[in-house]
């Protein structure tokens, strides 16, 4: 027996974000440490100097991330339950008037006035609260993104980045290092750019483009400032 499919575009939607913010904080990992330690590889070819630098880098990115996110859900989480809070007083206090503006809300995408009277009425028949949230706020009050979730995800992508840069650094002789780190870099940010891209239903060659010249230019820098402090140092 076949069952109505139920509509998923709010889950659909939020995956993908979560998916696009897991690429960009691979893509931030990645392009942070590959500067940090091609950096250093440039000054030395000692690798205890490269493996502090780079775990350094990591871990500080990682936090930072996490932090960085943490707060800023939080902040959104805070106002999303004020906006609720409000809808919930407001539904309780004047609920002719709350019907009205929902209906309001249906007959300015278009429907008909006895259509948007009919959608109004069984959406507050079945959940008033839900159905304002969602038309007016567009908040669904079941799904309140985690910040304790976000801020792990965005570490977990941090780390998962930058763990290539750390590795194509330390696992080939000195001579080929920087070669092969550089070489790595720019085919997983062909990659994450091209991820991305399609997530967002961008154009991939743009995506890609803007990635490998950005992450290369960073690469460049901070080798030029390895080879001056090294030298300088030396």
């Amino acid at each position: 027996m076949s069952h109505p499919a139920e509509p998923h575009i709010g889950s659909v939607s939020s995956k993908l974000n979560w998916l696009r913010a897991g690429v960009l904080g691979a893509n931030d990992g990645i392009v942070s440490t590959a500067g940090i330690v091609v950096g250093v590889a440039a000054a030395t070819v000692e690798r205890g100097p490269i493996l502090t630098a780079g775990i350094a880098g990591l871990a500080a990115g990682a936090v930072s991330m996490a932090l960085g996110e943490y707060v800023s859900v939080s902040s959104q989480r805070d106002t999303e339950r004020a906006l609720l809070k409000k809808e919930r007083f407001e539904l309780r206090d004047d609920p002719e008037a709350e019907f009205e503006e929902l209906k309001a809300i249906y007959a300015a995408k278009g429907l008909s006035e006895a259509t948007a009277q009919a959608v109004a009425a069984e959406l507050t028949e079945h959940d008033a609260f839900a159905a304002h949230a969602e038309a007016e706020l567009g908040i669904d009050p079941d799904e309140l993104t985690s910040p304790w979730q976000a801020a792990f995800s965005s570490a977990a992508s941090f780390i998962t980045g930058a763990l290539l840069p750390l590795l194509a650094i330390l696992l080939p002789p000195p001579s080929l290092r920087i070669p092969i780190t550089v070489v790595a870099v720019l085919i997983a940010l062909a990659l994450t750019g091209s991820v991305a891209a399609r997530l967002g239903g961008a154009g991939r060659q743009r995506a890609i483009l803007r990635n490998v010249v950005g992450g290369g230019l960073a690469l460049a820098i901070t080798y030029g400032i390895g080879l001056l402090v090294g030298t300088a140092v030396a």
